[in-house]
Parts: structure tokens; sequence; C-alpha cells
């Protein structure tokens, strides 16, 4: 009997797919990847991807599906917001559970997920969209514009490119700024048909909540949700701790699973992964995303499954049509750092990794950055530096094994060296 076949769309082929890929050795699971690896080489990372062009659908769907012929697929995943509406229409072509390529985009796209969330009578700040090319002071004095208010691009994830501003001042850095960031060619090259307009919405306060879970035939399942203990507040919005269980009551938590369950139909989000962000200022639950995709990085390591099953098995297992309704959340709270990058520069080294990893509660350090790789702060920065992973009987005992660790990490970056024309 041929094994089953996987298909995994990603940007490109690394440390987030090896969980997948171990994941479907233990299952007896062949993937299949398609990324946006060099086209012109032969097999550059020796892993047989199906080189595609997220931005060139047409040519990147015939070639997935001229491999599908060869050896037909049995379920679709994206790993990413980039890859979604491609696997959105192979799906689609081959008849396989999966979302629209509508909604798709909708959810990789701020503005039309700020509208539809609108639309479904969601709580959503006041919002407008700005060409970049416009001109700054004349943006700063538009009178649609209150403060504190979050200028952010359209199509970049992981905070990359959103800036709070609280006065005309601010907002004309913050505009010139993200503005500068649309133009550089890494993103330039990416063609996501975003680039040229940036959006501007009202500061939500409150805690930041994120979840983790599944659509099957538009029902969802909740695996988990994870509090953000740090305050993400402004002006750039870096991500640093996720720690899971959730510390809200249980009327909440139903509350916010209920929330995330209509913006993704808002967007008409049908199967699949889903990644989830929400605000919670008082009884008030505002969705800030709806990701067709699972968690980023690293991350999905501090959710864990009874009998010791990983995100990525839960996921191909439903890829493949299995119920997954009986799989539960391990009961031990588990935390991740999503490592600080403190400046720009080239890293030389990290320092400290072995006492770190000597701190109670510690379960893994992993610097995932190369040597002399340039690292940025947010809100330009495009990578993380690393993770630490803790657990504990508490999220606060995690959470406190995360922040000693940190401490005893030395991060050595060596500042860039101007070179005059």
């Amino acid at each position: 009997m041929p094994r089953r076949r996987v298909l995994l769309l990603s940007t490109t082929t690394g440390y987030q797919l090896r969980a997948f890929t171990d994941a479907a050795d233990q299952l007896g699971v062949e993937l299949l990847y398609a990324t946006d690896r060099c086209d012109t080489l032969d097999d550059p990372w020796r892993d047989r991807a199906v080189p595609v062009r997220f931005h060139d659908e047409r040519r990147s769907l015939d070639a997935i599906l001229r491999e599908a012929r060869r050896s037909p697929l049995d379920g679709v995943i994206a790993v990413g917001d980039r890859p979604t509406v491609l696997a959105a229409r192979v799906a689609e072509a081959l008849d396989l559970p999966g979302n629209s390529p509508d909604a798709a985009a909708a959810s990789a796209n701020k503005r039309e997920s700020r509208a539809r969330f609108a639309a479904a009578g969601l709580p959503a700040p006041w919002y407008f969209t700005l060409p970049t090319r416009a001109s700054i002071p004349e943006a700063a004095a538009d009178p649609r514009v209150r403060y504190p208010c979050v200028l952010k691009p359209l199509g970049l994830s992981g905070s990359r490119g959103v800036i709070r501003a609280d006065s005309p001042e601010e907002f004309a850095a913050a505009f010139a700024r993200i503005r500068a960031l649309l133009n550089r060619l890494d993103v330039r090259a990416a063609r996501t048909g975003l680039e040229d307009v940036l959006l501007v919405e009202g500061f939500v306060g409150g805690a930041e909540v994120a979840v983790e879970g599944v659509l099957t035939g538009g029902r969802i399942q909740i695996f988990g949700m994870f509090d953000k203990p740090d305050p993400l507040d402004g002006p750039f919005f870096e991500e640093t701790i996720y720690v899971t269980p959730t510390a809200l009551d249980v009327s909440t938590r139903a509350a916010v699973a209920d929330t995330v369950a209509r913006a993704a139909r808002s967007l008409g989000l049908w199967h699949g992964p889903v990644h989830a962000e929400c605000r919670l200022d008082g009884v008030r639950i505002t969705p800030l995303e709806v990701a067709a995709r699972p968690i980023g990085g690293l991350c999905s390591r501090a959710l864990r499954f009874d009998a010791a099953l990983s995100l990525e098995d839960v996921l191909l297992r439903h890829a493949l049509g299995e119920n997954v309704a009986g799989y539960r959340q391990a009961p031990d709270a588990s935390a991740v750092m999503m490592i600080p990058i403190p400046r720009r520069g080239h890293l030389k080294r990290v320092e400290g990794e072995a006492a770190a990893r000597r701190v109670e509660g510690v379960v893994d350090v992993r610097i995932t950055a190369r040597k002399d790789q340039l690292l940025e702060p947010l809100p330009e920065a495009g990578s993380y530096l690393g993770f630490i992973f803790a657990g504990g009987r508490t999220g606060a005992q995690a959470v406190a094994s995360l922040r000693q660790a940190h401490e005893r990490l030395e991060i050595v970056i060596e500042r860039e060296i101007a070179v005059r024309a």
C-alpha cells in the first residue's frame, strides 16, 4: 500500500519545517515540499521540493499539479502567510479539503480582514488606508487620524513594520519608516502586491492572547490559548513570551473562542490550521488577525498534546482526514521566549547557552540565527535570533525560568561598518 502524501507549502525550507518532517516520519507519511527556493539550481536543499513563486500562482499551481499527477496527494498544509492562497488553489484543483482562495487571501490582508470583521459585527478599531507614495505631512494632517493610532503594512507578519503613533510628529516618523521598509529590496522581491499601501487604525489596548486551533468543515476546535505576559503597547510590538495554558477564566476563554470562530467565518475560512490574535480590554474582545496557518517559528513546541504529540503531528493527521477532536492539550504549563534582538548588527556569538540550559524548568535553548547574519530589531526585523523553552507546574514558574535563562545569555553583535560612497 503506498504511503499517504501531504503537500507542505512554505516560503523557505528551514527549522520550522523540521518538526513536520519528524512528525511525518513517525506517522509514515511522505511530505512533498513546495517552496520558493531557487529554481535554476538542481535541488540545492536536497529536499526534492517543487520550486514555486507565490506571486505567480498559475505557473506554481501547474508545477505542483504535475507532481501530483505522478503521485497523488492526500492533504495540503500551508506554513506561513504567503503560501496560504496557493495552498487553497491546490486544494481546490485536487478536490481536497481546504479554504477558498478568496478566504485565504483575505486572512493575509490586514485591510480586508478589518473590513470583514467589522461587517460581521465584531469589535474593530476605526481604520483607513493610505498609499505609501502619499505626502507625509498631508497624511499626518489627515482629519481621519486620531491618537493613539497604529500604522502597519498590509501584508507583513510578525509585527514587522507595525508602529504606534501618539502625535502628528510620531505619525510622520512612523510613515517614513514603514515606507522605507516597504521599499527595501527583500520586501519588494516578495511581490505580495501589498507593498504600496499601509493601514492606519486606532490603537486597541488591553492584554493580548494567541489562539491555536483547526477548522474542520467550518467548525473550529481550539487546541490551546497563549497569554503574552509582556505588555504590547508600542511604539513597536515585539512579542517575546507566549505561555500556555492561558490564565483566563473559563467564561473568558469561551468568549475568546467564540470571537475567533466568528472572525474565521467572516473571512470565509473553512478547513485547516488557524492562528489568531485577540486583544482583551475588559469584556471587549477584539480580533486582530485570524491567519490560515499554524503558529510560526519554533513556537509550536510550546504546545504539547497528551501522549507527547506535537502540533505538527495533529495537523498532519487532520490534513489526512483523521478526526482530531479527541486530542487535548497536555495539562502542564509551557512557555517560549522569542529571544529579543538588542540592536542592529552582525551576530558574532551567543555566550551563556550552557548556563541558560541549567536553569530549573528550562527545556531547551535554540539559537537559530547564523554567525555573521545581519540582525535587526523591530520594526524592521524579518527573522528571529532564537528561542528558549521552559515548563513548570504553573505558567508563572515557566515564565520565570525563561527570564532567568535569558539573563544568562550574552548576545555579541558587531555593529555594521559604514561604507562611504
